[in-house]
């Protein structure tokens, strides 16, 4: 009878590779579980960010010690409850306490706070409790007085027409601040941009010794031109934030407090006690296009994140288009024109050992070769009269694409390698078989059918690339971008300015806030973006990659 191999089967009888079979599946499905947790955690966090909150009259017992500026009664939005341990000399006790967002900061000082359940004495839901976003200092919430309106008798709260009055008064405010704002940064923008060219043709006309010509003199009257065009402008914007300040909405807060706030430096109100689940959708939505679509205010830590949505886009493309080109023509040579020798390993060790160098490096070398060095060169070439302003000497989307691009070029040259490597030698042979030249072959059979390689190289670049923020920091990422790096004005192509990145939002969120605990929704909702960011521009370059496969079926990657 034949010996069974001890390697064959285990004591039990089961073959040998079960065991490590099971093993596999269960490293598997705990990556799979601890992904999908975290993606639940942040999905459920951003999201609940935009739902309206209901707002909480709390009341508390004469002797508490959790009063506001010595009131018993204040309101807040209900956070969350949550379980802390009160430890005495002899023993440990659990308390359970209430979390509310109480708003009011630039009264209160602070904007959340902590009341012991137990001393509790109610807690009710009024319908006439005003949640108010505003321009500064957060949420305002409170009960609405009166309407001041200029020239007219003041609007009582409980008078019929105190809403629609409101309503009307706060979308003309709303109408009057884009005016506003079309008048300082794009009207007043524009002409600065003119003068500061004058400027420095009047610099460089200067230091040659042209201030006698005719062509000066046309500078000096265009300068004086733009300056009265600025002059009006700003009157213009002036007079209309003046009338910002013409009416006022009358509050009290619950601890007692009585405010009035100009209607010019709100943003919206509602009534959330009044919101029934249809208003809060609609208010759901609302507030998720606003966070998109709108800048960013307070530190950060309200608005909108639409520059680093925009910056974040740009800068990912960018990067893509410089990384594809540099990454094919290395794994081309590499794969189809390098002699196998000590010099192709050492390469593709290099390559290798490159994809695993910290990111914080590539933005050190970024700094200092791309910023200071070459940038620097550009200025003094091409941007001297701006010295010693740089113009390229410093950190920008161009120099933070390069980075990336450096960063992610091994990514590329080893997928497209692979890609090229599967496309059947017979296909090759085939086209010189024809009598097509080698870069012929190359060109027309060999990069449509690794094409799909290159994608995959390409997506893995994206990925992670859009997640960097070490490097960026040091390259061009900044907290608040006055303008985008891409729009109207030309040449529309302003890749030499500074940005903003998702990436660094959520850090400069999380650790740089002023209020850390207000700014924690602004986190999750910000991750959850990057992440659906991310994972969109993926799903496009994998379509493309699918319909190439299709096409070019003979290749196996």
């Amino acid at each position: 009878m034949a010996r069974k191999s001890k390697v064959d089967t285990f004591s039990s009888g089961a073959p040998a590779g079960d065991a490590l079979v099971w093993l596999s599946s269960l490293g598997l499905a705990v990556g799979l579980f601890m992904i999908t947790m975290i993606l639940a955690v942040i999905i459920w966090q951003g999201l609940t960010a935009f739902w309206p909150r209901e707002v909480a009259e709390v009341t508390v017992r004469a002797d508490s010690e959790f009063t506001i500026n010595g009131a018993q009664t204040f309101s807040g939005e209900i956070v969350h409850y949550k379980t802390r341990q009160d430890y005495t000399k002899d023993n440990k006790t659990e308390v359970e306490e209430l979390q509310l967002y109480v708003g009011n900061r630039d009264v209160y000082g602070f904007s959340f706070f902590y009341v012991d359940v137990d001393d509790i004495i109610k807690i009710e839901k009024p319908a006439d409790i005003m949640s108010i976003e505003r321009e500064e200092y957060g949420k305002a919430i409170a009960r609405p007085v009166s309407l001041h309106i200029k020239g007219e008798t003041s609007v009582s709260a409980d008078s019929l027409e105190f809403d629609d009055r409101l309503r009307a008064l706060m979308d003309t405010v709303a109408e009057r601040r884009d005016e506003i704002h079309d008048i300082e940064k794009v009207e007043i923008g524009r002409i600065n941009r003119k003068m500061e060219s004058i400027r420095l043709s009047r610099r460089r006309m200067e230091r040659e010794g042209h201030t006698d010509s005719e062509k000066y003199r046309k500078l000096v009257d265009a300068d004086a031109g733009l300056q009265g065009d600025y002059e009006t402008l700003a009157a213009e914007a002036g007079a209309l934030r003046d009338l910002q300040f013409e009416h006022e909405l009358e509050v009290m807060l619950l601890t007692g407090e009585v405010r009035r706030m100009p209607l010019g430096k709100l943003i919206n109100y509602r009534y959330p006690n009044q919101l029934r689940v249809i208003d809060k959708c609609v208010a759901f939505a609302h507030n998720m296009v606003s966070f998109i679509l709108n800048d960013p205010r307070e530190a950060n830590t309200e608005g909108g994140i639409f520059p680093a949505i925009f910056g974040t886009f740009v800068m990912t493309i960018f990067m893509s288009l410089l990384v594809t080109p540099f990454g094919v023509v290395s794994a081309i040579y590499l794969s189809e024109y390098a002699k196998p020798g000590l010099m192709v390993r050492m390469v593709r060790i290099a390559v290798n050992n490159l994809a695993g160098v910290p990111s914080i490096v590539f933005g050190v070398f970024g700094l200092g070769f791309f910023v200071y060095f070459v940038g620097a060169s550009i200025d003094q070439l091409f941007f001297s009269d701006t010295l010693p302003t740089p113009t390229f000497g410093t950190g920008g989307m161009l120099w933070a694409s390069f980075t990336l691009a450096l960063m992610t070029v091994p990514v590329v040259i080893v997928a497209t390698e692979e890609g090229l490597l599967a496309v059947p030698r017979g296909m090759r042979e085939g086209g010189l078989a024809c009598g097509a030249s080698k870069w012929q072959c190359i060109q027309r059979i060999v990069l449509p059918a690794a094409a799909p390689g290159i994608l995959t190289g390409m997506v893995l670049a994206m990925a992670r690339g859009a997640g960097e923020v070490a490097p960026l920091m040091l390259v061009g990422v900044v907290k608040l971008a006055p303008t985008l790096p891409l729009n109207t004005t030309w040449p529309y192509f302003h890749f030499e300015q500074k940005f903003m990145h998702l990436g660094f939002h959520i850090y400069d969120l999380g650790f740089q806030s002023p209020d850390s605990e207000a700014a924690k929704p602004m986190v999750f909702a910000t991750a959850l973006l990057l992440i659906i960011l991310v994972v969109a521009m993926n799903l496009v370059a994998i379509y493309v990659r699918e319909r190439l496969r299709r096409k070019y079926a003979v290749s196996a990657v």
